[in-house]
């Protein structure tokens, strides 16, 4: 059983699917996408936070367009490729060394100097930039759309989905499987798969198993047209800039921007409201103050842009920004796939990742960065609030 219905369930459920566990079942309270899936802005790239955690970036591109195949529902991928900028001979040298890890994946990479970003990105200001990482065959997809391919392909392969479903209760049986009791009905299974973003922690909690992860606010913000994209008749590339800290693309003729805010709002840290099923929260659009003249300095066209859109939406963190993705120590046939603060991004690969573990005995391939046994059980909310705020902010600053 597969309990939560974003990009991330629907993904597990697919590869279950794909690899021929069709009486697998996904369970979702609301509707698929209801959680942070729906907001989301839908870019993908194959250059993460960790590079340990590339091909995970790699294979959700892959995922989505075999969903698309299989599904005949578009994604609305736009490969309009994405640019990370450095501002520092450091990271120029960082992005450097990285050609091997994309050159062993076979995915083109380059390391481009600011002429050349002028030539893909002409609004931006590049006076301060050395250079930036260039991955020309990523870009941006529809969430909700990728979401839903995942889940069509699993059920035409036989996998099952039950929206309108609520869990209220996981338990042990004494034959070494799961009980799952539901809103409706209860459940008997054999592995169970708890990929509900931030609501994971509350209900693993009653199985006293402390998953640290917590939801935080924040801001995207979507242009009225501006005139200058209008007249530029090709696309712009996704930017992911470390000063500002933002995320930036074309949207339509405007842009949307996703502000990472020195400091970030955390949400439900003493509890989710029951009838809380992903809606956005009010605008606190002053937390911005400091950024937005940073956001103004990179792309000026930006400060003299009507605003369409602003909403405020969470995002679900872990201490150190990884999802937590496999097994729950201690507890046979339970499994994590939760704190994915770029669900889109590396969903589709997570998914392949953890069902290729359930069903081999082992993973695929090492990847330490995401064991959910990596902090210690006794972490206190405060620690993991304190932790998960410090990495938030840190926005696009390299790690290791």
């Amino acid at each position: 059983m597969v309990i939560g219905g974003g990009i991330v369930g629907c993904s597990v459920l697919f590869h279950l699917a794909r690899h021929g566990w069709t009486d697998s079942i996904l369970v979702e309270k609301s509707e698929l996408t209801s959680g942070s899936t729906w907001h989301a802005a839908g870019n993908v790239t194959f250059f993460g936070h960790y590079p340990s955690i590339t091909r995970l970036y790699v294979e959700s591109v892959s995922s989505y367009l075999k969903a698309q195949s299989e599904s005949d529902i578009s994604i609305g991928f736009h490969r309009s490729g994405s640019l990370r900028l450095a501002s520092t001979s450091e990271e120029l040298e960082y992005f450097t060394n990285l050609q091997s890890v994309f050159d062993e994946l076979r995915v083109t990479y380059r390391v481009i100097d600011a002429d050349e970003i002028s030539k893909l990105h002409p609004l931006l200001t590049t006076e301060d930039l050395v250079g930036a990482a260039h991955t020309p065959d990523d870009g941006h997809l529809d969430a909700s759309g990728a979401t839903h391919a995942l889940a069509k392909a699993a059920r035409n392969r036989g996998a099952s989905i039950r929206c309108g479903t609520r869990v209220e209760e996981i338990e042990p049986t004494s034959d070494g499987r799961w009980k799952i009791v539901l809103s409706d009905s209860s459940v008997i299974a054999e592995h169970v798969v708890v990929a509900n973003s931030f609501w994971a922690r509350e209900l693993l909690a009653r199985l006293d198993i402390n998953v640290p992860v917590f939801p935080l606010e924040h801001h995207e913000l979507i242009t009225e047209s501006i005139p200058e994209i209008e007249r530029l008749g090709f696309e712009l590339p996704v930017i992911r800039d470390p000063v500002t800290p933002a995320n930036f693309r074309q949207e339509g003729n405007g842009i949307l921007c996703g502000v990472y805010e020195s400091e970030p709002v955390p949400w439900g840290v003493d509890g989710i409201p029951r009838d809380y099923s992903g809606e956005l929260l009010p605008n606190n659009i002053k937390i911005l103050d400091s950024h937005l003249p940073h956001l103004f300095d990179r792309i000026p066209v930006f400060a003299q842009a009507g605003l369409k859109t602003v909403f405020n939406g969470l995002i679900c963190y872990t201490p150190d920004g990884c999802p937590l993705l496999g097994p729950v120590m201690g507890f046979h046939g339970l499994w994590l796939a939760t704190g994915f603060c770029i669900g889109i991004g590396t969903g589709g690969g997570s998914g392949n990742f953890l069902v290729n573990w359930i069903i081999n005995g082992e993973p695929p391939y090492d990847l330490p960065a995401v064991s959910p046994d990596r902090f210690p059980h006794n972490l206190t909310s405060s620690e993991i609030v304190k932790s998960i705020i410090d990495t938030y902010a840190s926005g696009y600053a390299l790690h290791e």
